[in-house]
């Protein structure tokens, strides 16, 4: 029998155990991996791991040995307690010994779990299960997770207690982040917010999500942006003393003044442009870069973007002699001053 999308969630929360299996299928590798633990953990309970109430093969294990998966299905446990015997990685190749053990499936015995990669249609292991009355198969698509099923992660990680603003950020990194990089970051959450009652906020999240590329260079990033040309002399040295290159402080700048252009310049205003913005901007940072676009306008930004190309297009030059660093600090000085004017 097929799940529908919306269904699927609440049963690999909660699986059936009188059922015969389940397969889970799609492009996915991690998310498949992540629906497929979450289901064994709710068959088996956190002991089943140590009681060996779960039995796992792969795909090459299977192959060699057909009856390997009949064999772990009516084998008994010297623990009470459901039974998992989990294929992973199946193919069309080993359709025969997982539709066999399906088939001789009886109340009682292991439930079978197999996870697959994309199949088709007229995929026979796919057909079986779904024609079959006492099992189930779950396609999984690249769509990020709904609002309920963050707040569900939230829950899991011991976090309840969510302003409305945080829950914004995080459907927006969810739509950003690969599953497995999402799933890590509740648990950052969770821990970072460990013994704190307050509620979960959009600094909060700013501060566990993963770092973007020009994270290290924000802060002359921001004096630039704000016109506090003073700063700049002060801050270049410590990247120098850093060793930050060039090339990279331009390509840096480049990126922040692009993204404060696309916020200034959306039909939305520049809160829609920023709450597009992918990857997503967060707490502070979003309300600092906010700012910045209102402050510079579009045209300004389109003229700051202009410098920064022409001059990474002159630290690339050949024919360039002067001393990189000091050509990107006068212009990062020259873009400081632009917007005072």
């Amino acid at each position: 029998m097929k799940l529908a999308p919306r269904d699927a969630p609440g049963y690999f929360a909660r699986p059936d155990p009188a059922r015969a299996g389940l397969l889970i299928y799609g492009g996915d590798a991690m998310r498949i991996a992540l629906r497929r633990a979450e289901v064994i953990a709710a068959l088996a309970g956190p002991t089943g791991e140590e009681e060996m109430r779960i039995t796992r093969m792969a795909a090459g294990d299977l192959r060699k040995d057909p009856a390997r998966l009949n064999d772990a299905v009516k084998a008994a446990s010297f623990f009470p307690g459901p039974r998992v015997a989990f294929v992973e990685d199946a193919t069309e190749a080993l359709a025969a010994p997982i539709l066999a053990a399906l088939e001789d499936w009886r109340e009682g015995d292991a439930q079978i779990i197999v996870t697959a990669g994309a199949l088709k249609p007229t995929s026979k292991l796919r057909k079986t299960f779904e024609a079959h009355k006492n099992a189930y198969v779950a396609a999984i698509y690249d769509d990020p997770p709904s609002r309920e099923e963050i707040e569900q992660s939230l829950a899991k990680s011991g976090l309840r207690n969510i302003g409305q603003d945080a829950l914004r950020d995080l459907h927006d990194l969810a739509r950003a982040l690969d599953p497995g990089d999402f799933r890590q970051t509740m648990d950052k959450l969770s821990l970072y917010k460990l013994g704190d009652d307050t509620p979960l906020g959009p600094e909060d999240i700013a501060a566990c999500a993963p770092a973007s590329v020009e994270a290290d260079l924000d802060d002359i990033l921001h004096i630039v942006a704000e016109a506090r040309s003073g700063e700049i002399g002060p801050m270049m040295k410590r990247l120098r003393a850093q060793g930050v290159q060039p090339v990279a402080l331009c390509i840096a700048a480049t990126r922040h003044f692009r993204t404060l252009y696309t916020a200034a310049s959306d039909p939305g205003g520049v809160s829609q442009g920023i709450a597009r913005m992918r990857p997503p901007v967060f707490g502070p940072r979003r309300d600092r870069m906010q700012r910045q676009a209102q402050a510079w306008g579009a045209a300004n930004l389109e003229t700051a973007l202009s410098l920064l190309t022409e001059t990474d297009l002159t630290l690339r030059s050949a024919a360039q002699t002067a001393p990189q660093m000091p050509l990107v600090e006068r212009a990062l000085i020259r873009l400081a001053m632009m917007v005072r004017r």
